[in-house]
């Protein structure tokens, strides 16, 4: 056992090493955690964490070390491959050597990944071995994070910063196993002093950390490498199909940067952030102000919608101009007609044409009555183009025909939830992951507590999340924990655009069994002006023209309440989804477009919100380096009280204290401190025979007294020359004075 823990604390450099590996190693996991599959994360991770066990508690020889980590790692892939099913054992092969085949051909590529996560731990903790190394490890390491940064949508300044954390510890263990070789005596008298050492070290990171957390928000003086790299190579970020617009349908986790508004073409990464583009998309003449609907999303992931598949979403047919589209039956809801022209301005393909829910018919694409582009899915109400391979190019202009639902919706808030659904098979939107958080199916059920039907149910979530989270086109995914979206959002986030509100709302409402689905395309745009002399002259002149631009991208949720149909429902704040009612079948609800200039004060207010609200690991960090430096800076003011009380007692008569009046200070303490203790001077008495006095009343005190009374005597009576040692001796007699009579009651 001696021998064991010898060796254990001979190698406890190689230990921490290993520690700020672990630290860095983290890192990469984070990054890659989005792309690998949950079996190949758990094994490179718990690969690293055994592998870092057995090196540091099995002080071995090396090669019995690779040994042990060699079989730890074979069995720990083959019981992920159990735990995720990714194996099952066939119970007609009874014994391993039988079963040995089929379970070395399921470990593969999995035990790959673990192995080379072995390799590359042991090879960065054997040839990182000086200064020099680990500042070119370290700075190999940021470089490539900052890489990824800038040139994809993921945000890494985390991941940068722990591994500078990292660096720093492995540079002062370094220091401290150079100190150890090269000064051995010295090292020895470190040890005796553990605390000390550590302390220094905590203050050192505490300072860096919270000097990091206080620098001002300063903007990039050079521009991002990546729009820096497009505009070399003569490309612009397409604006048809990046990021969502005004809250708008994105397609990962970028940040801003050369991320621009626009219909997105791949929902299955949601969130980020992105800048406003208002290049033109449509022109859109029509009666009646619509959203223009889109695609229809139904499969949630937990990070996005991954039914990105025209093919696998359902079934189509292939339809004509002209022809009838049937829409979902919804017998107690009427509709009214509406006739949109569309005309495309910038040169974008998209998967569906855009339209009023729901169209109907198509009157004409590219200004005649044919087309073989054209496909329709009646569950869906989606009018694709090219689903079924024809390859045409998009239209540039076309007309449909929609029936727009007039909604009862005094009628629809008294519908149960029987009455709507009874027996209808609702399940491919009601999907939920298996691991859907709990904590917001709780909130769901907490915000609709007071409800009776599905329809005052979703009316409260709506209210709920257009009045608790402000909307902000650049909102601060680096407050993110959950592996959820949703999760993320409501609870950590808490701001965003339409994505999280419009998801936040499908998925809440799912998980009350009421069906939703997720649906994308653009918001009204802007009615085009008219000039006055025209409108003059034409008199009654009527506006239907509406000019619709990548900033008015949106997403929004569908329900459906049986008879009555899918009603959109909009839970974005600053939006408002123009819906027809049966008292006012004539008006609609305009949309209140959310504006650029107002993304920024209502981003600072949810920054706000959610420092006061959230509490992520990360402020764990920079709340301990605070208490650190809180209780540092406590300490130095204890240390340096004496000097402290004489600089008040300077600024208070306005000069510099002589030592014979230090002395005097002094001397008045510690008679207040005896006082205290029941000594009392009396008012006849002089301080010799006040503490002649005292120390036949205490003799354990009678020696510290009898000093401190021939201090003062020598420095208020004597010509001798009193110095600040002097002062320090009366401090320091003063001490023991106290000690004394502690020890004497």
């Amino acid at each position: 056992m001696k021998h064991w823990m010898n060796g254990v604390k001979s190698s406890w450099h190689h230990a921490l090493t290993l520690l700020w590996l672990m630290i860095i190693a983290l890192q990469w996991i984070s990054y890659t955690e989005p792309f690998w599959l949950e079996e190949t994360t758990a094994a490179v991770l718990l690969t690293l964490v055994a592998v870092a066990l057995i090196e540091i508690i099995i002080p071995v020889k090396w090669i019995y070390r690779l040994m042990l980590e060699g079989v730890a790692i074979v069995y720990l892939v083959y019981r992920i491959l159990l735990h995720y099913g990714e194996y099952v054992p066939n119970p007609w092969l009874p014994t391993l050597r039988e079963r040995l085949p089929d379970i070395i051909t399921h470990m593969n590529p999995y035990i790959w990944f673990a192995l080379g996560a072995w390799v590359l731990m042991l090879l960065s903790s054997w040839w990182v071995n000086g200064k020099a190394r680990i500042l070119m490890f370290i700075g190999m390491n940021i470089t490539a994070f900052a890489a990824l940064d800038s040139f994809t949508t993921s945000v890494l300044w985390q991941e940068v910063a722990w591994t500078v954390f990292a660096g720093m510890g492995w540079l002062v263990t370094r220091h401290l196993r150079s100190f150890q070789l090269h000064y051995p005596r010295g090292w020895t008298y470190l040890l005796q002093y553990p605390f000390k050492v550590a302390l220094n070290i905590a203050i050192i990171f505490s300072l860096v950390i919270i000097a990091g957390v206080n620098m001002p928000d300063v903007r990039p003086t050079l521009t991002d490498p990546y729009t820096v790299w497009q505009e070399w190579s003569g490309n612009t970020p397409s604006s048809g199909t990046s990021a969502g617009g005004s809250g708008e349908s994105s397609s990962g986790e970028g940040t801003g940067g050369a991320t621009t508004s626009g219909y997105s073409l791949n929902d299955d990464n949601l969130g980020g952030g992105f800048n406003f583009d208002y290049s033109p998309v449509m022109t859109v003449t029509s009666d009646l102000r619509t959203y223009m609907r889109g695609e229809i999303r139904s499969t949630y992931s937990g990070k996005g919608w991954s039914d990105d598949d025209t093919f696998s979403r359902g079934t189509f047919r292939t339809v004509q101009v002209g022809e009838p589209l049937e829409p979902v039956a919804a017998p107690k809801t009427e509709t009214r007609t509406l006739t949109q022209t569309v005309k495309l301005l910038g040169g974008n393909n998209y998967p569906v044409l855009f339209g009023g829910y729901s169209i109907v018919k198509v009157n004409s694409v590219d200004g005649i009555a044919e087309s073989n582009g054209l496909s329709w899915r009646g569950e869906d109400s989606e009018l694709l183009w090219n689903a079924a391979g024809s390859a045409r190019s998009y239209p540039q202009t076309y007309v449909v025909t929609s029936e727009v639902p007039v909604v009862p919706f005094q009628e629809l808030s008294t519908q149960t939830y029987e009455q709507l659904y009874g027996d209808l098979v609702l399940d491919p939107y009601l999907q939920l992951p298996g691991n859907f958080p709990e904590r917001v199916r709780a909130l769901a059920e907490e915000i609709t507590a007071g409800a009776q039907t599905p329809y005052e149910k979703v009316m409260l979530l709506q209210q709920y999340l257009q009045q608790t989270f402000p909307y902000t086109n650049q909102p601060d995914v680096s407050r993110a924990r959950s592996k959820d979206m949703v999760e993320s959002f409501l609870f950590e986030i808490m701001e965003g655009y339409c994505d999280y509100y419009s998801t936040a709302l499908v998925t809440m409402t799912r998980s009350l069994d009421i069906p939703a689905r997720w649906v994308k395309g653009y918001a009204p745009g802007e009615q085009a002006e008219i000039p006055d002399n025209l409108a003059l002259q034409q008199g009654g002149l009527v506006n239907n023209n509406y000019t619709i631009t990548n900033a008015d991208a949106h997403s929004w949720a569908e329900i459906y309440f049986g008879d009555y149909g899918w009603v959109p429902v909009e839970a974005t704040p600053g939006f408002n989804v123009p819906v027809l009612t049966q008292t006012e079948e004539d008006s609609v609800a305009e949309p209140e477009v959310q504006e650029e200039e107002q993304a920024e004060p209502e981003q600072e207010a949810a920054n706000t919100a959610a420092g006061s609200e959230g509490f992520h690991p990360g402020v764990w960090v920079v709340t301990g380096a605070a208490v650190v430096l809180l209780l540092w800076s406590g300490f130095l003011l204890w240390q340096r009280r004496m000097s402290l009380r004489f600089l008040i007692t300077r600024l208070r008569i306005g000069h510099q204290l002589t030592p014979v009046q230090k002395v005097v200070a002094e001397t008045q303490r510690w008679v207040r401190y005896v006082r205290s203790k029941g000594m009392l001077k009396k008012e006849h008495e002089t301080l010799r025979e006040s503490v002649e006095r005292w120390s036949l009343e205490r003799p354990a005190a009678a020696a510290n007294l009898s000093a401190l009374l021939g201090m003062f005597e020598r420095a208020n009576y004597s010509p001798e020359v009193i110095e600040d040692k002097d002062w320090h001796s009366v401090y320091t007699e003063a001490l023991r004075l106290r000690k004394s009579m502690k020890s004497g009651k």
